[in-house]
C-alpha cells in the first residue's frame, strides 16, 4: 500500500505568525525550526514511501529544501492542512492509497502514533479517514484547563463511540468534569494532529463548502462529520512520552522542556 506524507505548513497563523520558522532550543544547546523537526520526525516512520513539506511560502519552501526536504508548492487559498493535502497531491499528479498529514506544529510526534494509523486503515479498507487520540494523563489534563483558564486555545479533545467513530472534536475541555471528582483514568481524549485519508475522502472534502461547526471551532475534521463521513480514532500509547503542540508561543518552553526530558 502505497503511502505519502504531507507536512503542511503555513507562514501567516493567525495565533502564531511565522510559526513553522519558530527556532526551537534542543537539548544539546543547538536549535531547530519546528518545520525541520516535524520533516525529522517523519523520516523515522515505517511505511511511508515519501515525505513532502506542503507550503504556499517561499521563505518555507528555501529553508525546508536548505536542511534536506522536499517541498511542493500549494495555493495561498487552502483553507486549512487538510486542503492543502488535498492541492499537494494534486500537484504531484500521484496516486497513493493513503495520504497522510502531519501537521507542521506537532514535532513531538511519535512515529507509532502514525504507524497506527496506517496500520487500522490498511486492516479495515472501509475507513475513509483516521486520526490517533491520546489518553489524558495529570499533566497534559492540566495544560488543557490552564489554558482555558487564562484563555488560551491549548490542543484538542475528541470524544468518541463504543466502535471509535468521532462524536466530536473541540478546542474546548471535553467532556465536562467537576474538578472535585476527577476520576483515574482521566476519560479526556487528546486529539493528535495527524489524519491519513484515502484520496477519495480528500476530493469530497475540498469538494463541499466549510460547515458552521468547522468555521467556529477552526477544525477541519469536523466537515467530514458533518457530511457523514465516518472519522476513526485510533487510540494510541505515549509510552511515557509528553505529547504537545505549538499552539500559542508559550508552548515553544512546553515543548524544549519535553525534548529535555526525553534526552534525559
Amino acid at each position: 500500500m502505497s503511502t505519502i506524507l504531507f507536512i503542511p505548513a503555513r507562514y501567516a497563523s493567525t495565533r502564531y505568525p511565522g510559526k513553522p520558522l519558530a527556532a526551537l532550543r534542543q537539548p544539546d544547546g543547538s536549535s531547530k525550526t519546528l518545520i525541520q523537526m516535524s520533516w525529522e520526525a517523519a523520516q523515522g516512520i515505517r511505511g511511508v514511501d515519501a515525505v513532502y513539506v506542503a507550503t504556499d511560502d517561499d521563505r518555507i519552501r528555501t529553508h525546508a529544501r536548505g536542511f534536506g526536504a522536499q517541498v511542493v508548492m500549494t495555493s495561498p487559498e487552502c483553507e486549512n492542512g487538510t486542503a492543502r493535502c488535498a492541492d499537494a497531491l494534486a500537484n504531484l499528479g500521484q496516486s497513493p492509497d493513503l495520504v497522510v498529514n502531519l501537521q507542521g506544529d506537532a514535532p513531538l510526534t511519535p512515529p507509532w502514533f502514525i504507524e497506527a494509523l496506517i496500520d487500522a486503515m490498511k486492516a479495515d479498507t472501509s475507513i475513509g479517514m483516521a486520526t490517533p487520540v491520546l489518553r489524558c494523563d495529570a499533566q497534559t489534563y492540566a495544560n488543557f484547563t490552564e489554558d482555558r483558564r487564562n484563555g488560551r486555545v491549548g490542543g484538542t479533545t475528541a470524544v468518541f463511540d463504543r466502535h471509535m467513530n468521532a462524536l466530536y472534536f473541540s478546542k474546548e475541555v471535553l467532556p465536562f468534569i467537576d474538578p472535585g471528582k476527577l476520576p483515574d483514568p482521566i476519560p479526556v481524549f487528546h486529539h493528535v494532529g495527524v489524519y491519513a485519508y484515502r484520496p477519495e475522502a480528500l476530493a469530497a472534502y475540498v469538494a463541499s463548502p466549510a460547515c458552521q461547526l468547522e468555521k467556529l471551532e477552526g477544525l477541519e475534521q469536523l466537515r467530514f462529520l458533518h457530511n457523514g463521513t465516518p472519522v476513526r480514532c485510533v487510540e494510541v500509547d505515549a509510552r511515557g512520552r509528553l505529547f504537545w503542540e505549538l499552539n500559542n508561543p508559550e508552548d515553544v518552553a512546553r515543548i524544549e522542556g519535553a525534548l529535555e526530558a526525553q534526552a534525559q
